[in-house]
């Protein structure tokens, strides 16, 4: 048996010359858990205690009723072990989140290649040492973070980066890389972006942005309030951000139609060395909002059938067209509001209505569902 239990679980040996306590560890799936095994005088397993490290502990917590079963059942200590090899690799598959620890070198390098980009750039770090977040300052002064999750095999494997950007985060890497190399590939990717955030900074600042409620560095999107019930949305280019952004303008048609009317007149006037918030003025012929001229209540219209302003995320962005009512809706209310409603047609994805307020013609898009 010695023989055959050396050849099936080499680093599991016999601490004594009865052979009753066996000490060492049990590999699965290239991960070594510590055990001990003492079995009694008459060697019968039924009676033996196993000692298992708080890994083992943990997997096995379970599966402590099958363990006990195979103790009773199994002819020798072999079998057994084989039998709660078994057990481990179903135990470990159930659990696809579950990291061995990994080796000393792996902490070791870990540290120096935390000193070497020097520990001020440390923002945070599991207690696991598998998740980390470092952080960069761009020429402007913008504070940005990457998050780094490392995985056991790290540096032979790729680890997994994330960030607050609007474009996606491109990092190249090779078994001699470091966090170094990271840090020093995001700061070449931020700087590349400053333009970028310098524009949609002076757009937050001067205007008053309806959507998003509170924009984080990878939103590229702003909506701007013009008047009430009436906005444009922008969405910029982060790589070409001076450039003339795509642009909607929601409200009544009798409000947005002038306007539109001087965006596509005046489209030639856009001017790339100027900064886009002053280019919309330029080319719109107006002035927006701003919180230094106006409050934010003024554009903060609630909805004419839920009696909310938000509703989740989305603000009312449907108006009624007739001048004397205006009345803004969200499209999702909207819609559910016009499709209850006899009179009402619909006609491929578009609903045809009487506003709720003044009877007089509507129409909504189907309110599509966010995932």
């Amino acid at each position: 048996m010695t023989d055959t239990l050396l050849k099936e679980s080499p680093l599991l040996v016999a601490l004594d010359k009865e052979k009753t306590v066996y000490d060492g560890f049990i590999s699965v799936q290239e991960k070594d858990f510590r055990l001990r095994i003492s079995l009694p005088p008459d060697h019968q397993l039924k009676k033996a205690k196993l000692h298992c490290c708080w890994q083992l502990k943990q997997l096995l917590k379970n599966y402590q009723d099958i363990v006990k079963q195979r103790l009773r059942h199994s002819s020798d200590l072999v079998s057994f072990i084989l039998e709660l090899r078994t057990i481990l690799e179903v135990a470990l598959k159930s659990q696809p989140g579950w990291l061995s620890i990994p080796p000393p070198q792996y902490y070791s390098q870990l540290i120096t290649e935390i000193e070497d980009l020097g520990w001020n750039k440390l923002l945070f770090i599991d207690t696991d040492f598998h998740t980390l977040q470092l952080s960069a300052e761009d020429s402007s002064g913008r504070q940005h973070a990457i998050t780094v999750k490392l995985k056991p095999k790290y540096p032979a494997e790729a680890p997994e980066c994330s960030a607050d950007l609007p474009v996606q985060l491109a990092i190249t890497w090779t078994p001699q890389s470091t966090l170094a190399h990271i840090h020093s590939q995001f700061l070449l990717i931020v700087e590349a972006l400053a333009e970028f955030w310098a524009v949609v900074d002076e757009i937050d600042e001067h205007t008053w942005v309806l959507e998003p409620e509170k924009p984080t560095r990878a939103d590229s999107m702003r909506r701007i309030a013009i008047g009430k019930s009436v906005s444009i949305k922008l969405e910029i280019d982060p790589r070409h951000p001076k450039m003339l952004p795509e642009c909607c303008l929601l409200g009544a048609e009798h409000v947005v139609t002038p306007l539109r009317n001087k965006l596509n007149a005046n489209m030639h006037l856009w001017n790339p060395d100027c900064s886009v918030l002053q280019n919309m003025k330029d080319v719109m012929e107006i002035e927006f909002p701003s919180p230094a001229t106006h409050e934010k209540s003024s554009f903060s219209v609630e909805c004419g059938i839920c009696y909310a302003y938000r509703l989740d995320s989305a603000i009312p962005d449907q108006v009624c067209n007739d001048p004397r009512c205006g009345q803004p809706f969200h499209q999702a209310c909207l819609y559910e509001w016009l499709r209850g409603l006899p009179t009402s047609r619909q006609s491929f994805n578009v609903v045809f209505g009487e506003c709720p307020y003044c009877n007089k013609p509507i129409t909504v898009k189907m309110a599509i569902q966010k995932p």
